[in-house]
This record gives C-alpha cells, structure tokens and sequence, in this order.
C-alpha cells in the first residue's frame, strides 16, 4: 500500500496536473514539483513568467522526499526544486534528471519559532533550554528521518547538544508547511522551520535564528527532470536562475544565511 504521505502527495500531482490529454498538456505550462518552503516564491516566479506571455508553469508542492518518490515512480513533471541536495542527489543516480540542468537556485536558514502571542524567549545557542521550554507541550518540525527540514532541525539539535532531550517530544509533519500551521493553531508552543515560512506567516514569531555551523548549508537545487519533454522546461529553469528569477525569491526572504 501507498505510504499516506505519498498518496496525498500524489493527489495533488493529479490535481495539478487535471484531465489533460498529452497533446492539450503543452496549452499548460511546465509542471514543477517544488519543495513546501518554495509556495510563495515560486508562485510569484510562475505569475512573473506567466506575463511574458507564456503558459503558467503548473506546480505541485510537497516534502521534497515525497516529490522524489512521485518522479522515481513516474510521474509526468518537468522540473523538481529541492529543499536540500540529498533529495536530487537520490534521483541524480537514478539517471533521473537531464544533464547539465541541476543548478544552485536558492539558500534559506532555519529558525525556531512560537505562536505570535507567546512570551517565550530562548537563544538558540548550546544546551539551550529548549525541552523546559517545551514543558509538556511538543515540538513541530518536519519529519526528521526523511524531510529535509526536519533533517537539518535534528542536527541542528543534535549539534547544540539538546537533541537527545527534545527527541521524545517532536510532532513529526509531512512537511515544513504542516509544522509551520501547528504552532500557528497553537497546537505546538514550539517549531522549527525555514526563515522563509515564518515570514510568510502573521500568526508566528522567530525567537531564535539557528547558527549556521550547526547544520549543514540549507540549499536549493533545480534541475530538469529526464522525462520532460515540455518546450517551455528548459527556459522556465533558466529565469529561475537568472538575476530577474532570484530576485523574486530574494524578496520572499531566500538566499541569505
């Protein structure tokens, strides 16, 4: 049976992507499966592209391990924008993306943050007091076994020595969007996150910016899938690496650490 998280990743694929034959397809712009964190940003670049008139790039948003799996399993996309190198590595010796695509698009940094009424202050610096903080309350982040987010929280963690004492008290999401909207409910006193998604979010607050030696740098790669056959693929890839593409995720708060 099909992992949950996959299954859903899947259905939006399939909802993106509607009742087109291959022919009315190409009526459509390039289909980008994008890391969760990119949703901001990479609307404006599509909206961008879009008024140079042509077809609206079609995206699909998830956890870039689950966007991984739907490319691995076939599925009919063009580009894949990653939250960590690991993920397009993975389909790189699968032989699945088009040589000479991949390239650096973004950078982001990872922060801790609480409800926007909260009066928690913390620094995030070695053994901090994260799990008294927590107190009875969870930790949202990213599944830190398989999403990238998560995976740079946990070292993160792990490298300020406070890994072992939060590790029984994290609310494990599909993705970082999923643990950006538990602490906005206040269902989670604490989260981690990019810097990103808590500024696109009111409900938030960032009490602590992550060191960056504590975790491996955050990155974005893009890179053309081997299937796609899109005409429009190739030179959609191309803004979102030029000056004019990087702008528009500079301004949603990317590419700084």
């Amino acid at each position: 049976m099909m992992p949950p998280i996959l299954r859903r990743a899947f259905l939006a694929l399939l909802l993106a992507l509607g009742p087109a034959t291959p022919a009315l397809a190409q009526d459509k712009g390039p289909l980008v499966l994008a890391a969760a964190s990119l949703q901001e940003a990479m609307t404006d670049a599509a909206t961008a592209w879009a008024r140079k008139g042509h077809p609206r790039p079609v995206l699909s948003f998830a956890a870039s391990s689950a966007l991984a799996r739907q490319a691995e399993a076939g599925a009919r996309a063009d580009l894949f924008a990653s939250a960590d190198e690991e993920w397009m590595d993975y389909l790189q010796r699968k032989s699945l993306l088009k040589l000479g695509t991949r390239a650096r698009l973004t950078e982001n940094r990872l922060v801790l943050i609480a409800p926007a009424q909260s009066r928690v202050n913390l620094r995030t610096t070695r053994n901090f007091a994260l799990a008294k903080a927590l107190g009875t309350g969870r930790l949202a982040m990213a599944d830190p076994a398989a999403v990238p987010a998560g995976r740079y929280g946990r070292e993160a963690l792990t490298k300020l020595g406070v890994w072992t004492t939060v590790a029984g008290k994290v609310a494990a999401a599909e993705n970082v969007r999923a643990a950006l909207a538990l602490v906005e409910r206040g269902a989670a006193p604490l989260g981690i996150v990019y810097a990103t998604d808590a500024m696109a979010s009111r409900a938030v607050r960032v009490i602590g910016t992550f060191p960056a030696a504590s975790h491996q740098p955050i990155t974005y790669p893009v890179a053309l899938l081997a299937s796609s056959r899109h005409r429009d693929a190739e030179a959609f890839r191309r803004f979102l690496i030029s000056r004019e593409g990087r702008a528009i995720f500079l301004k949603r708060g990317f590419g700084q650490r």
